[in-house]
């Protein structure tokens, strides 16, 4: 593999590394069919958490920072096809934003549900990608000394911004509730909305990976190209580690367990909803040096199947959960709240693995069709 040829118009790496953020993600929605009788609050609740369901919560925390931040190198990555630009580039992040918000509202709500209209309109992952790639649409515009700047002023600015809330009743509350304090909204005709991921820090992690992408232009080595990634990842790392063990700015405080392991869980015990400067300092931090790593090394390929077709896995594998976990009543009856649950957690990782598994050979032919029908648009949204 040369991973300096851009006629592939699609990193290898960059495949892997979404394909194995994709896999973690399985993990945690079997949870979420599968394990809801123990289910984990957010903040995850150390006091009543066994430390295995603990630990299998936080690897699914890596997918979305991930996942956001390639799809914002990815756009990078688009605009330097031959013929392409920067105007090819903001129509086509238009046009699939708004595509994956209509199917965050409509096929994704009826996988989790098997309701219509369900008693709640959750807004998550897809939804928050797809109004930042809106968002990224109008950004990359601007000067990429301030693509940088913006992107860091959000991720680590953002926090500052925890105190301020509205009344449902006032005129800022619908838009706040969408750009970062998670609420519910009422629709009207009885239908609600949760604003399950505020959006501002995922726009400022898609616009942060759009900004990383000239470490992949065709004239930077890639010697170069890792160390950059290595470096900058340290960094993140570095400095989530300082501002957790001080206490400082970033997410709630901590405080030690009275075990090693227990502290250990505090201190990484970071919040998700919205991603606080802690959470995405740890995270991406992580997929920084991961995305080093996985460009050193042709193994993979599999992942990079599943990564190269993530709209298609994301819908089948959420059908799939729900088809398995009727499959499994009544099969097997409800064994906890008219529900089929499992028992052990690493039941969890085995079931998610044999989904992803089973999902190999169809994103492998959906892969195949879309580079063999490359004039096809709307295949290349998925």
């Amino acid at each position: 593999m040369n991973p300096l040829d851009l006629s592939r118009q699609r990193w290898s790496s960059i495949d892997r590394l979404r394909g194995a953020v994709m896999a973690l993600m399985t993990v945690d929605h079997v949870r979420e069919f599968f394990f809801l009788h123990q289910q984990v609050a957010d903040p995850m609740d150390l006091a009543s958490t066994s430390p295995e369901l603990f630990f299998t919560r936080l690897c699914s925390h890596f997918c979305a920072p991930v996942f956001v931040l390639l799809t914002g190198l990815s756009a990078w990555l688009r605009g330097q096809r031959p013929g392409a630009g920067r105007q090819d580039t903001a129509v086509y992040l238009a046009q699939r934003g708004a595509i994956l918000i209509g199917l965050e509202l409509t096929l994704v709500n009826f996988a989790w549900s098997f309701s219509l209209p369900p008693p709640m309109i959750y807004l998550q992952v897809i939804w928050a990608i797809g109004l930042s790639m809106l968002a990224l649409a109008l950004l990359i515009w601007l000067p990429r000394p301030l693509q940088w700047g913006l992107a860091l002023l959000i991720i680590a600015g953002h926090n500052a911004l925890d105190g301020l809330h509205f009344q449902p009743q006032a005129p800022g509350f619908l838009p706040w509730a969408i750009l970062h304090d998670r609420s519910v909204v009422a629709l009207g005709w009885g239908l609600k909305a949760r604003t399950s991921y505020p959006v501002l820090p995922w726009i400022g992690v898609m616009l942060l990976g759009y900004a990383l992408g000239p470490l992949y232009a065709a004239q930077v080595a890639a010697r170069r190209r890792r160390a950059w990634l290595w470096g900058l990842g340290s960094v993140a790392l570095l400095g989530f580690g300082v501002l957790r063990w001080l206490n400082g700015y970033g997410d709630h405080p901590w405080a030690p367990g009275g075990a090693p392991l227990h502290t250990l869980m505090a201190f990484l015990n970071v919040t998700k909803y919205p991603p606080s400067l802690q959470f995405l300092l740890l995270t991406l931090g992580v997929g920084l040096v991961a995305l080093a790593l996985f460009e050193r090394s042709d193994r993979g390929q599999a992942l990079a199947d599943i990564g190269g077709a993530p709209m298609f896995f994301y819908l089948l594998h959420l059908y799939l959960l729900h088809l398995l976990q009727w499959g499994m009543v009544l099969g097997f009856g409800p064994n906890h709240g008219g529900r089929f649950g499992l028992a052990e957690v690493w039941q969890i990782w085995v079931l998610a693995a044999a989904v992803v598994l089973s999902l190999y050979v169809p994103c492998r032919w959906f892969g195949r069709v879309k580079r063999n029908h490359r004039h096809v648009r709307w295949l290349h949204y998925f």
